[in-house]
């Protein structure tokens, strides 16, 4: 893993079998609700695809590697990391982004 103390973002998309999609919701808020309150975590956010309402897409964003580390090492993550295998429908597919610099755009 890089070592850098620079602000990253984690995408990920996480497919789940269509009969333990509520079940993998109720995971998902319960992890996504439990990560904001992490000192060092800017924003954790779970969404379902418009176009799949069985693939879920994660969108972290962590100030520092410290950070990162320090949450994949809670209860909610180990929790969370037994019961998903049994609800995967497919591959997770994760990517990680480090961020220099961003600024706002407006609309």
């Amino acid at each position: 893993m890089i070592v850098q103390d620079v602000m990253f973002v984690v995408n990920a998309t996480v497919p789940v079998n269509p009969e333990d999609r509520d079940e993998a919701k109720e995971l998902f808020a319960d992890v996504a609700e439990k990560s904001r309150t992490e000192d060092g975590i800017i924003d954790y956010r779970v969404s379902t695809d418009v176009d799949d309402p069985n693939l879920f897409r994660i969108f972290e964003q962590y100030e520092d590697d410290e950070a990162f580390e320090t949450h994949m090492q809670t209860d909610h993550i180990d929790e969370f990391m037994a019961q998903l295998p049994d609800l995967l429908g497919g591959e997770v597919d994760a990517t990680r982004f480090d961020v220099e610099s961003s600024s706002e755009l407006e609309f």
